[in-house]
């Protein structure tokens, strides 16, 4: 293992003023997005609205340091044969792919998930690793609810996390290394503090157990912040003081860089929490985005499946990943928003 290449890549995922877009939605979830917005989930499209993303110059070249990508994509060559890595190589920004192979409901633990895919991963990535991935990503996934998440399902995702991040170092990939705490409950912030502070406390006490290297990870969690059916919904200042408060208890300081979810905020909520954090720094650790639909839900409707709208899709795209890259240096403000409206 290549500890200063791995620290390099780590780096350059959380440079200021960059970030990470996640395009690694399974075939399922591409469906249902698809679907909202009345384009047919084929292979071609899929290929098509992605390559669409990574031949956006300014967006990619300017404020995306890397792309995670969903298996299918990292196969795929865009219309006219180049592989799609390549685009994504040629923006100046770094390859990355999901591992995990989804969820299995965990035996003894009813409404509780593990995720899978340790099997054969070793040799999966030596054919990632290959066509160009130098990061990879695996999510497990904490629900919180009545009575859950147990101390069970918090300790076979952080193992299993730890075993993946540990085969990623071994086979000289960046791991992402992604504790989802859901948002979808009616719980409150303090309840989301709590129950994230326990996962990422497990979470790093297994890595180490693991001997990951830690200057030679990305971790990817979730802010702290009140569930979608809560009543009383946390401030933007709220959510940005508990998330850095919590994350300057877990995380350690060799960790290179943070890159939060956006576990179905809106666009700009998942923005302007980002940029609120930055406003109570100095911080030990880079602090930028990894996000999914708060970076493609405007393009993805400005698309529409429409080869006419091709120009306007990449436009909104330019302008979330913009939005995003001025927040990761506490530089955004709602008025930006308004103008490009």
């Amino acid at each position: 293992m290549n500890l200063t290449e791995l620290n390099r890549i780590a780096t350059a995922m959380v440079a200021p003023g960059k970030g990470i877009l996640a395009a690694d939605e399974s075939s399922g979830t591409i469906k249902k997005r698809f679907d909202a917005i009345g384009v047919e989930s084929t292979e071609e499209n899929r290929r098509d609205y992605r390559e669409m993303l990574f031949r956006s110059k300014d967006a990619m070249s300017q404020y995306i340091s890397g792309v995670i990508l969903y298996d299918e994509t990292i196969w795929q060559n865009a219309k006219d044969g180049t592989p799609l890595v390549k685009l994504i190589e040629q923006a100046g920004a770094i390859p990355g792919i999901k591992v995990d192979e989804g969820t299995q409901g965990l035996p003894m633990c009813p409404g509780e998930l593990v995720t899978v895919g340790l099997d054969k991963l070793a040799e999966r990535l030596k054919k990632y690793y290959e066509r160009g991935a130098r990061f990879a990503k695996w999510r497990a996934v904490i629900d919180i609810g009545s009575g859950i998440p147990s101390m069970t399902a918090i300790s076979v995702n952080a193992h299993a996390l730890a075993r993946y991040a540990a085969l990623c170092q071994a086979a000289q990939i960046v791991p992402i290394v992604e504790p989802e705490v859901l948002m979808d409950g009616d719980h409150d912030i303090d309840r989301c503090y709590d129950v994230t502070q326990r996962v990422l406390n497990k979470t790093f006490q297994e890595l180490r157990v693991q001997r990951v290297a830690l200057e030679g990870m990305v971790l990817k969690p979730n802010m702290a912040i009140s569930g979608k059916k809560c009543a009383k919904q946390a401030s933007v200042e709220e959510v940005a003081e508990k998330t850095i408060r919590l994350l300057k208890a877990c995380v350690p300081a060799a960790v290179p860089g943070i890159a939060f979810l956006s576990g179905g905020q809106s666009d700009e909520e998942a923005t302007a929490h980002l940029n609120a954090m930055h406003k109570l720094g100095p911080l030990p650790w880079g602090l930028t985005f990894s996000y999914g639909r708060a970076l493609q839900a405007a393009p993805q409707k400005a698309w529409s499946g429409r080869p006419e709208n091709v120009a306007a899709g990449q436009r909104a795209f330019s302008h979330r990943a913009r939005m995003n890259g001025l927040a990761s240096k506490g530089e955004w403000q709602s008025s930006l928003e308004q103008k490009a409206a």
